[in-house]
């Protein structure tokens, strides 16, 4: 629903800075000469990423999947909340790894053996740790995971804000230094002087 509002709010844009008129003028008449292509990359981007929503991963491979859906749905589930830790920025779910493929058999035979969802987390953080998950609790041995990405955020902004800071200072310092400093008594006098002096010859 949200793309298809966004995707109507880009066609209403289009029409209002472009509307259909025999010479496709409009308001910026260097974008609007190709009005009619941008509305068909946006339909092809819209119907793209459509597809890529209802396809189910393509990671999972037909031989793993129970048997039972509601198992299966459960599995799924958890392995989107399990990282790849080969990939390390894809659940094991979406990964193609052969670790990734070994940690979904293994949370699919854990489920058919019994367990809770909360068992099999339980028991995959025990065996490789808290960095398994995807979102791990937080807590004195994770704190560095949850902690890092805003240091880094935090550290990057610093940095900007002092080279914006130095940037500054020294364009104040070149315009101080390519101020001409007022003339001193003497130098006044002198200018008189020869004004005058050029005045009366």
């Amino acid at each position: 629903m949200t793309l298809l509002i966004l995707y109507h709010q880009v066609l209403m844009l289009i029409d209002q800075v472009c509307p259909q008129t025999p010479d496709r003028r409009g308001l910026i008449p260097a974008v609007c000469r190709y009005a009619s292509l941008y509305r068909r990359v946006l339909i092809l981007l819209v119907g793209w990423v459509w597809v890529l929503a209802a396809t189910p991963s393509w990671a999972v491979l037909p031989d793993e999947v129970i048997a039972n859906p509601t198992l299966e749905a459960r599995a799924r589930e958890i392995s989107q909340e399990l990282r790849c830790l080969v990939c390390q920025n894809q659940s094991i779910d979406d990964s193609n790894a052969d670790l990734a493929r070994s940690l979904r058999l293994l949370v699919r035979e854990r489920l058919k053996a019994g367990d809770s969802d909360t068992a099999v987390v339980a028991y995959l953080t025990a065996r490789y740790g808290d960095f398994i998950r995807l979102r791990p609790p937080f807590q004195p041995n994770t704190w560095l995971l949850w902690l890092t990405p805003p240091m880094i955020l935090a550290t990057g902004a610093a940095g900007i804000v002092w080279r914006l800071r130095n940037r500054r200072t020294a364009a104040a310092r070149l315009h101080e230094s390519l101020q001409t400093p007022p003339l001193t008594p003497d130098e006044q006098e002198r200018l008189r002087w020869v004004l005058d002096d050029h005045g009366g010859a």
